[in-house]
């Protein structure tokens, strides 16, 4: 899985986080996506890296400014009932 965290100028309310958050989720198969206007972030979780130039269109599309893109190995936290 992987982690995909954009920095995108421009969002100011949770109307425009959920903009973005519709936009990833129609352009890409995402399991998880959350924006934040008070950090300027989007984190993306998804079993697959995302094509960089695909998420600069995308966002571009949106009216927001895309600042930077980071993409990390995601591993899920929480209980291991076995092993």
């Amino acid at each position: 899985m992987t982690k995909t965290t954009l920095n995108i100028e421009g969002m100011m309310c949770g109307m425009c986080e959920a903009h973005v958050n519709d936009a990833i989720r129609k352009a890409f198969q995402v399991d998880k996506v959350s924006s934040s206007h008070s950090k300027n972030q989007t984190e993306i979780i998804s079993k697959e890296p995302l094509d960089e130039e695909l998420i600069k269109t995308t966002i571009a599309a949106t009216g927001y400014e895309l600042k930077g893109i980071k993409s990390e190995p995601y591993e899920k936290k929480g209980f291991k009932l076995f092993g």
